[in-house]
């Protein structure tokens, strides 16, 4: 059960001496599921970046043609000691894709392996440091935006699933998961009804979406404000790219510890289990491609929106 792996992560995680390798071990007797580790180094300390594939039967990893899944756990840290002891609000991408990973691996050792792929990326640091926010307090990263995306935006993935932590502002007000438009290559798109089926079949409601701004969907240290970085993985590819939230009814510091529920990170996983059995088979679509190539034939290409802008590219 989704609530089972999501419970058994937040536990596995909810420790000072959290580290990438710790979860690479969960995986290491499965066989169809390569897990690895790699310690970064950044200005503000170090983390772990941790990358595992869930080969499909007909999966590129292993010569075959199906579509691969990309889902990203979003963070700054899991943790902010010394400042803050315990796991924080913030950790809950992380948690929600590792906890997505060990189902998935689960279901691939019992023989309900899926078609394609699915490749999940994120990084492991207890001892973040923290950054001011409005309205609250973020956590911040040891290392840079850029560096998360090149290590957790991956080149072979045909679609993303970014999960993030999304309770620190004053704009969201439904405690669970949410859903953003489809970003891809500077455009924000409309919501993908596939997913929205899929989100409302998961969590026997009615779906919950966000909006989001053009600041965004631009990169990080351009100086406008940003919800978060929850779609910072689209500056960084030209595959679409969705932002799960996970949200809360008030605004929580993104340094906040206790404020994690378990419920709702499982409902972040069974939407991404969910998900990526639809897209590997090429059930569903992320984005209507006809309409995108109408927009590009109408307007042009957006991709500047990808990059830091005039001012940092000419300074």
């Amino acid at each position: 059960m989704s609530l089972q792996h999501s419970m058994n992560i937040l536990e596995l995680l909810d420790d000072p001496n959290a580290s990438g390798e710790m979860v690479v071990d969960l995986f290491k007797h499965y066989e169809h599921v390569v897990a690895t580790s790699e310690t970064v180094q950044g200005e503000q300390g170090s983390t772990d970046f941790v990358k595992i594939i869930i080969k499909g039967t007909n999966g590129k990893s292993i010569g075959g043609q199906s579509k691969t899944f990309g889902i990203v756990g979003r963070l700054g840290g899991i943790g902010a000691r010394p400042s803050r002891i315990g796991i924080v609000s913030d950790a809950d991408g992380a948690v929600s894709a590792i906890a997505a990973a060990a189902k998935l691996a689960d279901m691939s050792k019992k023989g309900d392996r899926l078609v394609g792929d699915v490749a999940i990326t994120t990084h492991i640091c207890p001892n973040a440091p923290t950054e001011p926010h409005e309205p609250v307090d973020f956590m911040g990263s040891p290392v840079d935006i850029l560096t998360m995306n090149q290590y957790e935006v991956l080149d072979e993935v045909d679609a993303i699933l970014s999960i993030d932590t999304t309770r620190g502002n004053q704009v969201i007000n439904h405690r669970g998961i949410a859903l953003s438009p489809t970003v891809k290559e500077g455009y924000i798109l409309k919501f993908s009804d596939d997913l929205l089926r899929i989100m409302s079949m998961t969590t026997g409601n009615l779906p919950v979406t966000f909006a989001i701004t053009t600041q965004d969907i631009t990169p990080y240290g351009n100086d406008v404000y940003h919800l978060n970085s929850i779609l910072q993985p689209a500056v960084a590819t030209d595959v679409p790219v969705v932002g799960l939230a996970l949200t809360a009814q008030s605004a929580v510091p993104g340094c906040g510890t206790g404020a994690s529920h378990e419920v709702d990170i499982a409902q972040a996983v069974r939407f991404a289990v969910e998900v990526a059995k639809e897209f590997t088979a090429g059930t569903i679509s992320f984005y209507d491609e006809q309409e995108f190539e109408h927009l590009l034939n109408l307007y042009g290409s957006m991709k500047f929106l990808q990059t830091l802008g005039k001012t940092h590219t000419h300074g």
